[in-house]
């Protein structure tokens, strides 16, 4: 019976793949694998044999015949291009089925609401995307358009599209809660009610109480600002003290009339709204509740204020 070119190819094939699995076999004897995590990068169009040898040469299979013989017994998985990491030995099967599924590896950076800059810098930095004092030297101008959200990079993603990424969701956001481009201010006002908010039915009311303050010329008065301002200045101690309140840095509303010159954290969606539409009322002071919880005392006078302040400071001696 004669064998056409394909099956003569096809059994070529066969018989170098088994000769290789059997020197494989041997080859195994003295395989000692690896330790750790192992990233292996495969680009779009690499060839079964390149992949093979791309995993060997990591440790991650024994040798690299076994991965164009385990794609020939399952000729319907594809692999995917992407980086794949791998913590210990694998069979060339389980490989395999990894990179058919797509299970490419990801940096996941979570950015909580009111992160500032130094916070995702931190985070960029544990993940290995780059070093803390980078992020904060490119993000820096964009403090407040650091969309808080869940974001997934490749370990080679740049400092560059990291941002970018953010800053993109920021707009994305704003186009739908929003007409025209965001106003500073609004951002700026945004970024001091996520840091004083803890409930969701306050926002707004906070935002008013600042509107209000700023419609009569009063100082905000605002902590979360002082903090931002020690953070810049290289002296944040977990803690504000009263040399901190006195600090003469424009970031400081104690000091300094009206509103901080940018944003003091990265505010989410709701903060934004909140800054976009205020509460209408006559209060001008607010004050932690006692007992905790996160809510507010709001009060129209300074009187009413002094009052809750000192319920406020009995409830927590």
């Amino acid at each position: 019976m004669k064998r056409t070119g394909s099956q003569m190819k096809r059994l070529l094939v066969l018989v170098l793949l088994a000769s290789a699995a059997v020197l494989a076999l041997i080859h195994g004897f003295s395989y000692k694998g690896f330790s750790g995590p192992v990233f292996v990068e495969i680009p779009m169009g690499t060839s079964s044999f390149e992949i093979g040898k791309k995993l060997a040469l990591a440790g991650v299979i024994r040798h690299w015949s076994l991965f164009p013989l385990a794609r020939l017994m399952r000729p319907a998985a594809r692999p995917q291009a992407g980086e794949y990491c791998f913590t210990g030995p694998a069979t060339p099967a389980e490989v395999l089925g990894r990179m058919a599924r797509g299970d490419v590896y990801f940096v996941e950076l979570v950015v909580p609401e009111g992160s500032d800059v130094f916070d995702i810098a931190a985070e960029v930095e544990r993940h290995g995307l780059a070093t803390a004092a980078e992020f904060v030297e490119k993000a820096a101008p964009d403090e407040g358009y650091l969309f808080p959200s869940t974001y997934r990079f490749k370990r080679t993603t740049s400092i560059d599209q990291v941002r970018k990424t953010m800053r993109d969701q920021f707009d994305k956001v704003w186009r739908r809660i929003a007409r025209g481009a965001p106003s500073r201010e609004t951002v700026i006002l945004a970024s001091l009610i996520e840091k004083e908010a803890v409930l969701e039915s306050e926002r707004a009311r906070i935002a008013g109480v600042f509107a209000n303050r700023l419609r009569v010329g009063m100082k905000l008065d605002c902590d979360p600002t002082v903090a931002y301002a020690a953070r810049l200045d290289g002296r944040w101690r977990g803690t504000i003290y009263q040399s901190d309140l006195e600090s003469p840095n424009s970031y400081n509303t104690y000091r300094q009339p009206g509103l901080p010159p940018g944003p003091i954290a990265n505010p989410g969606e709701a903060s934004l709204k909140a800054a976009l539409k205020p509460v209408v009322s006559n209060e001008i002071y607010f004050v932690a509740a006692p007992g905790g919880g996160g809510g507010h005392v709001f009060s129209e006078t300074f009187a009413a204020h002094e009052k809750a302040v000192a319920a406020y400071r009995r409830a927590t001696r």
